[in-house]
């Protein structure tokens, strides 16, 4: 089997009483794009920090490109400037009384290229980050925008094999954000270099990454392709995190109708057929089904339901809807144009093949071969 370019074994970071990283374990192949994503204080950063050098993990070992950089039993740290790897940062990190120039020739002045090297350098990735026109400027007469370019250009003049990103975007506006994500995407595209990058925002992990890892509270609650998180979540936490509007979630028991699996929703008589061939019997689970599955329909069939519309959400394109059913609010998502509003009944439906079963008391997802 191929050696990962980074693996992470049983890393763990304490600070005082406080464990920002529990016994976290993964490895990257070479040319993967890992987005780290989760809720703020969930350790996502600690862990890349870690990987770069910058924090001590109190355990476990750290590999890059098959060389141990980090140790806890054998004593091994090698700091951040003999690992190798791009870095960029939420806050830029530019010299404020250096140009736009002299920043992205630092790294190369400090490794001692000759000046002629560094220049040609300079000149290509200032031509393919479009920042050719200001070489000249300062970071505090440049945009937002402006200013990631440079730190990212800065990164990629020293063509690093590993690139670590520490929420770079979430200093800039929602139009600049889309542009840089396709921008960063298309880098790693071409340079092929392998990428970990923290982020909060989970379209930002869905839309970039080839594997994403949700974080919550120090551990690793799933680590697969982003389509597999979103159609396949370990467990509720991964599901609720993942998606908007939120995934629904309605609390049941599991039980037959016939040859039919399913779900006895709590509080009503309603049963709602799945997929799964054999559900254990009388165990308290939850039902989650993305809002873009529930259908509207006109008459009444398999799995629906009848509520009254509570909210009207209109979004270009989409209509997020809210709507009533007995002691339950479910979100929907039309792709369609709709002309409902507020107090309209509607019947709805929820297809059997678009349901999840979690048990509730573990939050674990039920396999359907189970």
């Amino acid at each position: 089997m191929e050696t990962p370019l980074i693996e992470v074994k049983n890393l763990r970071k304490v600070f005082g009483h406080v464990v920002a990283v529990d016994n976290v374990s993964f490895a990257i192949q070479e040319k993967e794009f890992l987005a780290l994503l989760g809720p703020s204080g969930c350790g996502k950063t600690t862990i890349l920090r870690m990987i770069a050098g910058l924090e001590i993990p109190t355990q476990g070992e750290i590999y890059l490109k098959g060389r141990l950089v980090f140790s806890s039993s054998k004593g091994i740290f090698l700091p951040a400037r003999e690992r190798s790897v791009g870095l960029v940062f939420q806050s830029y990190a530019l010299w404020p009384h250096m140009t736009v120039s002299e920043n992205i020739a630092f790294g190369l002045k400090v490794k001692r290229e000759n000046a002629k090297s560094i220049a040609k350098k300079v000149d290509d990735i200032l031509a393919y980050m479009q920042l050719d026109n200001m070489q000249k400027r300062y970071p505090q007469e440049m945009s937002g925008g402006q200013q990631q370019r440079v730190a990212l250009a800065r990164m990629l003049v020293n063509k690093p094999d590993i690139l670590l990103m520490d929420e770079p975007l979430s200093n800039l506006d929602a139009k600049l954000r889309l542009e840089m994500r396709a921008e960063i995407k298309n880098i790693h595209s071409q340079t092929g270099a392998t990428t970990v990058y923290v982020t909060h925002d989970q379209v930002e992990g869905q839309t970039m990454a080839s594997h994403i890892a949700v974080i919550n509270r120090g551990l690793i609650e799933q680590i697969a392709p982003p389509k597999t998180i979103y159609r396949h979540p370990a467990n509720l936490f991964v599901a609720d995190f993942i998606g908007y509007p939120a995934i629904n979630m309605i609390k049941g028991r599991t039980g037959r109708q016939g040859d039919e699996c399913g779900v006895f929703v709590e509080n009503g008589d309603v049963f709602l057929r799945t997929t799964y061939k054999d559900l254990p019997t009388g165990m308290n689970v939850v039902a989650g089904i993305r809002p873009e599955s529930i259908l509207i329909v006109e008459q009444k069939q398999l799995n629906s339901l009848e509520g009254e519309v509570r909210t009207v959400l209109p979004a270009g394109p989409e209509t997020v809807l809210r709507v009533r059913c007995g002691g339950q609010t479910f979100s929907l998502l039309a792709t369609q144009e709709i002309s409902l509003s507020s107090g309209a009944r509607i019947k709805m439906v929820l297809p059997p093949d678009s349901i999840l079963v979690f048990e509730q008391e573990s939050g674990r997802l039920i396999s359907e071969e189970s």
